[in-house]
């Protein structure tokens, strides 16, 4: 599987994740390190190029907000790691601003080709701004893909995983342009009778417009997902 996804770069979400291992900015990571914390594996065109730059001070700077997600940060591209390191330090001594998670020198492309990083009508080389969102189980739950030119915004990613960690705690969905302590979609009654339970719990309680929407709002453990 891991030699097709290789060739293919067809990773899917619901998948799980390919492995890897690396050099980092940090030393030696692999994809195991995370078992148990939802990861954002996000791949970059280049050290020292503009847009990138933004990128790793917005991620630094949001940081402590992934943490409080049970989420950590895994930057890539396919330079080295001592230009990794020489762009981070740049970053450091222009702006006081350290970059507060590992970046992988994928200098094969091993990594960038299994995930699909590469975009060949574009670059055979530069990845395109990718991001994955794993969860603590290892499996793709979100796949973003953004072109070179335009950089990506940090809270929605922020918000995509909150709204992934609390359908999954409430069994439920969010709607459009859900925010963090909104009401969760319930799930669809899958029975005849679970629809007319439904559909008196709307009239009761005026929460949803039919037996197929209806809305519950979050409680208990699930709240102190977000």
């Amino acid at each position: 599987m891991d030699y097709e996804l290789m060739m293919n770069g067809n990773v899917k979400i619901g998948q799980k994740a390919p492995n890897f291992q690396a050099m980092t900015t940090f030393g030696e990571i692999g994809l195991e390190d995370y078992k148990g914390k939802w990861l954002v594996l996000f791949s970059h065109p280049g050290d020292f190029t503009p847009v990138c730059t933004t990128e790793m001070i917005a991620f630094t700077r949001a940081y402590t907000y992934f943490k409080q997600l049970n989420t950590e940060l895994l930057g890539l591209s396919v330079d080295s790691n001592p230009s990794h390191l020489a762009w981070v330090f740049d970053i450091y001594c222009k702006t006081g601003i350290k970059v507060s998670f590992p970046i992988i020198a994928d200098r094969n492309g091993e990594i960038a080709r299994k995930y699909g990083m590469i975009s060949n009508d574009i670059s055979n080389t530069e990845t395109v701004r990718n991001v994955f969102i794993i969860d603590d189980k290892g499996i793709v739950r979100t796949i973003l893909i953004y072109p070179m030119n335009v950089g990506r915004f940090i809270p929605e990613i922020i918000r995509i995983i909150q709204a992934l960690q609390m359908a999954d705690c409430m069994n439920g969905a969010t709607a459009a342009n859900w925010m963090p302590n909104q009401p969760i979609i319930q799930a669809i009654p899958k029975t005849f009778n679970q629809l007319e339970e439904r559909n008196e719990q709307i009239k009761e309680e005026n929460n949803g417009i039919s037996w197929y929407l209806s809305f519950k709002e979050p409680k208990g453990e699930c709240k102190k997902t977000n």
